[in-house]
Parts: structure tokens; sequence; C-alpha cells
């Protein structure tokens, strides 16, 4: 349920919930206190003498000692508005059969009284059952005056009763439902507080559905994404660290032993010095470029290129190089023209990178296969060999930067790790795709795809 719906049918139930109680507390108080008031004849002092009778009844069980209990016998307690007072005074007092257990006249102590007199009494009720009756001095009186403005009072003291108990009953309430609705929100809240002090492994959980899940499923990816990033810039920075750690002290040791006449001063000694500067100066300018890719800064100088150009111009500048190592190089350059829009020194180097690769892992007397096709619009590159396959913990790392499957070898080669990053990234500027997967014949099969332009 979408937040939305969720707070209108909070408010809706607060609604719902403290009209319902209002009107129930309402009708039920209003019913007691009418029916108490008009009982009891409108008089608020003998509705307090009933009260107080009833409450010595429930808790003596009998009228027993009634007559020496305190004030008795004092005029207090006649009906007279606010008295408030236990005494009896001049009023009858009998137990359920009828027979007097208290009067003013002790004569009158024990006789029966006349069912006309009872029709004229005020019940005295102990949890239901009627255990007495209250014979005012000269009967029920009639209505007062001020009847109107007595029961009106009594009405507005049932509906201030109802409305605290509803006001109390949605404030609660409200409190729950916005205590639930917001501890998402919350739980968000603080996760971010501990993302932002550096803590990036902070989740959360959050269940159902709706925008509140949406969110957390969002937070969790960032969290995610941010976490790895973090991993893979400690990763890079230590990468960094190493990769011009070796040319550099492969330097400083040539120029050491230069320096102590270990070696003499010549072309043959300096060569060692230059290839590893040869080596550094790849190193930043690879890094340069996967910079600006990040930063989408990298400048293309794009312009109307035919990919069958770019397929045969490939296979002439790596046929020595397969030839060298005695490695079959088959291509399939396709006579139909294919055009893109892209930068074709940038576009050589992705296939430059893919071609070395495949000739570093391709074994002597192995083969590599070329192919270009055209599948819906889309030009499609293929490079593949016969060497050996990759892993899947391989496969699934090929782009990363710095990452090699044989570290040592690729290192001895002279590549950087970055290659297959940078042509990923320069697929990519030109609107294609770079992926990587073992070929059912063996060996690793790469895929560049372009999109083609109409020959107009």
């Amino acid at each position: 349920m979408s937040m939305r719906w969720r707070l209108l049918g909070a408010f809706a139930l607060v609604i719902i919930i403290a009209l319902g109680t209002i009107a129930v507390v309402t009708r039920y108080t209003t019913k007691q206190e009418v029916q108490r008031f008009l009982g009891y004849g409108g008089q608020v002092g003998l509705e307090n003498l009933a009260d107080t009778l009833e409450n010595y009844y429930a808790d003596n069980g009998s009228w027993s000692g009634i007559g020496s209990a305190p004030d008795a016998r004092s005029g207090r307690g006649q009906g007279q508005r606010g008295s408030g007072s236990a005494g009896i005074g001049n009023h009858l007092l009998v137990d359920a059969n009828g027979i007097v257990v208290y009067s003013p006249r002790d004569a009158e102590i024990g006789q029966q009284v006349s069912s006309q007199q009872l029709s004229q009494s005020i019940n005295l009720e102990v949890s239901g059952e009627v255990v007495g009756y209250l014979l005012p001095e000269g009967g029920i009186p009639e209505l007062p005056d001020n009847f109107e403005g007595l029961l009106i009072e009594r009405v507005n003291r049932a509906t201030l009763l109802a409305a605290l108990v509803s006001g109390g009953i949605a404030i609660l309430l409200a409190l729950i439902l916005a205590t639930l609705i917001l501890k998402p929100v919350r739980d968000l809240t603080q996760a971010a507080k501990e993302m932002s002090a550096g803590d990036l492994s902070q989740r959360v959980d959050i269940q159902g559905k709706g925008e509140m899940t949406a969110l957390g499923q969002t937070f969790n990816k960032m969290a995610q994404s941010l976490q790895e990033a973090e991993v893979r810039r400690r990763a890079m920075t230590a990468d960094i660290a190493h990769e011009l750690r070796n040319p550099l002290a492969i330097q400083r040791a040539h120029l050491e032993a230069l320096q102590d006449g270990v070696y003499p001063l010549n072309s043959e000694n300096l060569e060692p010095i230059a290839e590893q500067n040869q080596q550094l100066t790849r190193l930043v300018e690879d890094l340069r470029t996967l910079a600006l890719a990040d930063a989408g800064s990298l400048a293309l100088n794009k312009r109307k290129i035919d990919l069958i150009e770019v397929c045969r111009d490939t296979v002439k500048r790596f046929e020595p190089q397969t030839m060298g190592k005695n490695i079959a190089l088959d291509t399939d350059c396709q006579l139909e023209r294919l055009w893109v829009e892209a930068d074709k020194e940038r576009l050589q180097q992705i296939l430059d990178n893919l071609m070395q690769n495949a000739i570093r892992y391709t074994p002597e007397a192995g083969w590599i296969r070329l192919t270009l096709t055209n599948k819906g619009g889309v030009g499609v590159f293929k490079v593949y060999n016969n060497g050996p396959q990759l892993s899947g913990e391989a496969l699934s790392r090929l782009f990363e930067r710095f990452y090699r499957a044989e570290k040592a070898r690729d290192r001895a080669s002279g590549g950087t790790g970055l290659g297959l990053a940078i042509a990923r990234q320069l697929a990519e500027a030109h609107g294609g795709s770079l992926d990587g997967s073992n070929h059912p014949e063996g060996g690793v099969v790469f895929t560049l795809t372009l999109p083609l332009i109409s020959n107009q």
C-alpha cells in the first residue's frame, strides 16, 4: 500500500473511532444521567443520598446499624442541591421486603409500608439487585422549575466526558499509527546518519509494498554500490601503487648500478630503463583515459566510419604477430558496408586490446577468429580463440580494473591490467557494449556491439 493511502487510511480510522466513541459514550452516559436524575426526582441531594446508601449496603451486606451511622439523623441530604451528605434526615429507608429499617420516628421502624408508598420511592440497587427503597419525606417531589437547566447540565457533563474519552483514544491511536508509519523513515534516517559517518555496511529492513519499501530497497542498493565502490577504490589505490612500484624499482636499480659503475653507461644498459619508462607512460595514459570516461569528459572525434575497413585494417596490423607465434588468424569481414558514427582511433583501440589479449592467451599453433556481422541494425565484432577458458569468478571480474586472470603472465607481457576496462568504457561511450564469455569450442569470446547508421 502506498504512503498516500496509508496516511488517508490512518486519518480516516482515527476520525471514525473518535466519532464512534463519542456516539457510544455520549449515548450511554446521557442515558445513565437522565435516568438517575429523573429517578431521583431531579434533585442532586437525593441522588447523592441514594449513592451513599447503596455504598453502605455494598460494604456491609445489610442495613444493620444504619440507624447508628454518622449523621444518620442529621438534617442534611434532604435533596438540597450540592449538599452531597450521607445523612438520611427525615426520609424513610425500607429494605427489599418493604420493612422500614430507618425512620426519624422510632415507632415506624419495623412496620410494613404499602405498595402505594413504594411507588413513590427511589430504588436502591447493588449489583443490579434491589436491596431497598428510599422514601423521601413527602414523596417524590415534582420536577423543579429549573429542571431544563439541570437536565442540560447533566447532558453537557455526559458529552464532555464522551469528548474526553474519545479524544484520549484518538490521540493514543494517532500516536500508535504515527509510530508504525514513521518507523521506516526513522530507520532510513538513522542508517543515513551512520553512512554519513563512514559506516557503509548500513542496511534497512522494510517489509511490505509501497513507496517506503521501494525507498528502502533503493537505499540498500545505493549502500551496496557505495560499499563496493569503496572496496574497489581501496583495491585500485593499492593496485596503482603496486603497478608504479615495480617499474620505478627496476629503473632505480639500473640507475644505481650505472652510478656505481656496475653497468657501463651505454644504450644496451639504458634500454631497460626506457622500457620501464614506457610502461609507466602507458599506465598513466590508461588511468587518464579511464578517469575521463568515468567523468563523461572523454573527447570523441566521431565521424562516419565503415566497419569493414576497420576489420580489414585490424587483420593487417596483427598478421605479423600471429605469424610470429604460429597462430592462424581467421577472419570474416563481410562484404556489406556497415556504417557507424564513431571515433576511429578509439574504436581501433578497442579492437587492439581484444586482439592483444587473444594473442597473449592463445597457445602456439593455435587459432584466433575475428568476425563482423550485422544483427538487426547492430554491428557485431567477435574475437575468440582456442586458448584456456576462464572460471566463473574470472569471467565476472573480467572487466575490473587491474584484474588479471594470470597476473604474472600478463605483467610479464607488458599489460597494465586496464586494457579490457578501457575497452568497455570506450564501447559504452559509443553507445555500444562489450562482453566476454567462454566459447563452446574453447577459449574466451569477446563480443563488441555498435549501433549502425544508414548510408545517407
